[in-house]
């Protein structure tokens, strides 16, 4: 792919469309659930947290709002809101995307790029 084709790629087509963002998330979710700090915020069957993240994610991205199609508009802060989130957590959570975005075989510079897109929304969420 020639630089100019880069420059005019969306940030989901360079995170592999939506196969990429699939691959990511399903490597995401058993750290998550491995994780101290963020196993218990999450119910014992995951699939539908990973199919939300998968449309959540897709969207965030720059992909089609799946997200927004199936459930409204994402208000993942308030989504969140019921459960404790520490600037600890948010880090944790960073640190399990950041490996499932290692995992995926990524350009490095599109998995901090990625990483550093979702630190917003990470420290947004803290409410603890």
């Amino acid at each position: 792919m020639s630089e100019d084709e880069q420059s005019r790629q969306t940030f989901y087509e360079a995170l592999g469309g939506a196969e990429g963002i699939r691959r990511i998330v399903e490597s995401f979710y058993p750290k998550v659930q491995a994780h101290p700090l963020l196993g218990p915020l999450f119910p014992e069957n995951i699939d539908p947290v990973i199919e939300k993240q998968y449309m959540f994610l897709s969207q965030f991205f720059g992909g089609p709002p799946l997200f927004s199609e199936a459930h409204g508009h994402p208000m993942m802060r308030a989504r969140h809101l019921p459960f404790p989130i520490t600037e600890e957590r948010a880090k944790a959570w960073l640190g399990c995307m950041a490996q499932a975005l290692e995992e995926s075989g990524l350009d490095h510079k599109v998995q901090l790029a990625a990483l550093e897109r979702l630190k917003g929304p990470a420290y947004h969420f803290i409410n603890s």
